[in-house]
């Protein structure tokens, strides 16, 4: 078992430069432009992936890193260059853990890379279980699979949205329901191939902030997949299904479903995600307060500035160590006892809100205007206290977690 340290190795380095160099060179000169085209920036996607960042390879690497750091450590550098821009090099990743988190070998092996593609072809994939009416309530979900056991396949109908790379994905991962009786519990995934009939596009949303990645609503409409594409198996799926019903008839404990899985494996990558655009703000806020002259001194010699200054690398520090805890016990096995994954995104997340508000604030009219990024990163930051998870669910899990009552 990796022990932990907070002194990176000299690989975990040399990876970390590798990546920051990228968001500098590559990622922060294309920022402004994709935000305001509010379209997928397919070109930077295809530079990472020549260079090997957009990879399987890559993020197999980073994410058997033995000491958990490998992922937020990646997340942190990237999202520090924009978070639109790395949220369409990352948003694969999220199906490719739904993958991870419930597939077979056999699966993992055929999907993901599938989900990649090549970098003279790049492709990415869709993690789907939102709905109109099932956001952080996913017992409210209502996309069904049922079982033609005639032909061996599923057949999905539903709606899903807020889905990155929703309609625009080469493979599709969906949450949907195979037992309604069995509420949060009979949820399934699948995996929907590419150009498989019945699967829409719907409303593409125009949003607040990361702007250069792709958001829509997945229509399903008598979408047939094969049997194989259903996530870990129907002899699994069976197996959990019984033991639910099980369950349910001695009103045990609830039973974590597909989506819940996936979530719970990404929360602390999301917060590095915040870490690093709180992180960019706040090295902008302090270059300008070094050098913005105002009453014939630079406007850090102010105690309002500098202990804002002081306070939001103190705030942002913490938030990563958080992240690099939770990080580091997800991979060394180590149970969240106190939802440790949940806090590390809810600080993280609310860090990040703050900042770059802070940043703002520092760079006075300049900081409200487009021609600072700061502006940018404060309307991208509003996302992490809402996507997988917002904070009052953060919250809710943890207070459930540390008092085991069925908080509401």
């Amino acid at each position: 078992m990796a022990e932990f340290t907070f002194e990176l190795n000299d690989d975990q380095k040399q990876v970390r430069d590798w990546l920051h160099g990228f968001a500098k060179d590559v990622i922060r000169p294309a920022a402004s432009e994709w935000d305001e085209r509010e379209e997928t920036p397919w070109p930077v996607i295809q530079e990472a992936a020549k260079v090997g960042i957009y990879s399987l390879d890559f993020y197999a690497q980073a994410f058997f890193d033995p000491t958990g750091l490998g992922i937020p450590m990646a997340m942190e550098e990237l999202f520090w260059g924009d978070a639109g821009i790395a949220l369409s090099i990352v948003g694969t990743g999220l199906a490719a853990v739904g993958v991870l988190a419930n597939g077979t070998e056999e699966q993992i092996g055929t999907w993901i890379p599938q989900m990649y593609g090549t970098p003279d072809d790049v492709k990415v994939a869709a993690f789907c279980s939102s709905e109109p009416d099932a956001g952080s309530d996913v017992a409210a979900m209502r996309t069904r699979a049922v079982y033609d056991g005639a032909t061996d396949e599923w057949v999905l109908n539903g709606t899903k949205t807020w889905a990155t790379n929703g309609g625009i994905a080469n493979v599709h991962v969906v949450v949907a329901v195979v037992d309604p009786e069995l509420g949060s519990k009979g949820h399934a995934s699948f995996i929907v191939p590419p150009a498989t009939p019945g699967l829409s596009q719907g409303q593409k949303f125009k949003k607040h902030g990361i702007r250069a990645s792709h958001t829509a609503e997945v229509v399903l409409e008598d979408v047939r997949v094969p049997g194989h594409c259903l996530l870990g198996g129907k002899e699994k799926l069976d197996e959990r299904l019984a033991r639910a019903r099980e369950k349910a008839a001695k009103g045990a404990d609830r039973v974590k479903n597909a989506a819940m899985a996936t979530f719970e494996a990404s929360r602390p990558a999301v917060g590095a995600m915040a870490v690093g655009t709180a992180r960019a703000a706040y090295e902008v806020a302090l270059d300008y307060a070094r050098t913005r002259v105002q009453f014939g001194r630079p406007i850090i010699d102010n105690q309002g500035v500098a202990f804002q200054l002081a306070d939001m690398r103190t705030q942002i520090d913490a938030a990563r160590l958080l992240v690099w805890r939770a990080s580091w016990m997800a991979t060394t096995g180590k149970p969240f006892t106190s939802a440790e994954g949940s806090m590390s995104k809810l600080y993280a997340s609310e860090v990040a809100k703050k900042v770059t508000a802070q940043a703002v604030q520092i760079l006075g009219g300049n900081g409200f205007t487009r021609e600072y990024p700061v502006e940018r990163m404060h309307r991208d930051s509003a996302i992490y206290t809402i996507f997988e998870g917002t904070s009052e669910v953060q919250r809710l899990v943890i207070a459930r977690t540390l008092s085991g009552m069925p908080i509401r």
